[in-house]
């Protein structure tokens, strides 16, 4: 059975995972561990992450890591369900370095509009810690969805209108 990941376990992935790359790369956390990481939650399921180049060593250390340190790593970015927030990459914030690789949370805005657009409940309750702790700002928010909401059709599973909606929601209150 997989373990919950709290801030101890999350820190020691990194450690082990950086041991495992053997070249520059970069390692995008998303969803929990950002969660997790910048303290508005105890635990996550899983680690979400994307690796920027992914290479073959790294998704082995992946899968290795994943048995060795008993949690859930999933390959799972914003971008794999809202089109990429154009530079996401200059606002993905630094978390640390191991090694060859390099950590960070995956640009928030766009964290927040997956978020947005995926609606369950543990997803509005970070929204709302986001935008209260001033991590993402809901004008900017609503700014960011506008950049990529003449793309939404090549996310068949995307309702444009409800996810407008659903953004100018938060807008309009400030959080979720």
């Amino acid at each position: 059975m997989r373990q919950p990941v709290d801030e101890e376990r999350v820190r020691r992935f990194m450690k082990a995972l950086g041991r495992e790359a053997d070249r520059e790369a970069r390692l995008y956390f998303t969803g929990g561990v950002t969660a997790v990481l910048l303290g508005w939650r105890a635990s996550t399921i899983d680690i979400d992450v994307k690796a920027e180049p992914e290479s073959d060593r790294l998704m082995r250390g992946l899968a290795k890591l994943k048995d060795a340190l008993q949690v859930n790593i999933e390959l799972a970015a914003p971008d794999h369900f809202i089109p990429p927030l154009p530079g996401w990459e200059e606002r993905s914030r630094f978390i640390g370095r191991e090694g060859h690789l390099s950590f960070f949370h995956y640009d928030l805005y766009a964290q927040a509009l997956a978020k947005i657009e995926r609606g369950h409940l543990q997803d509005r309750e970070d929204v709302r810690q986001m935008v209260e702790a001033g991590l993402v700002e809901p004008q900017e928010l609503l700014r960011r969805f506008e950049q990529i909401e003449d793309q939404l059709h090549r996310y068949p599973a995307i309702d444009a209108p409800s996810f407008r909606r659903a953004v100018e929601e938060v807008v309009g209150r400030g959080a979720v």
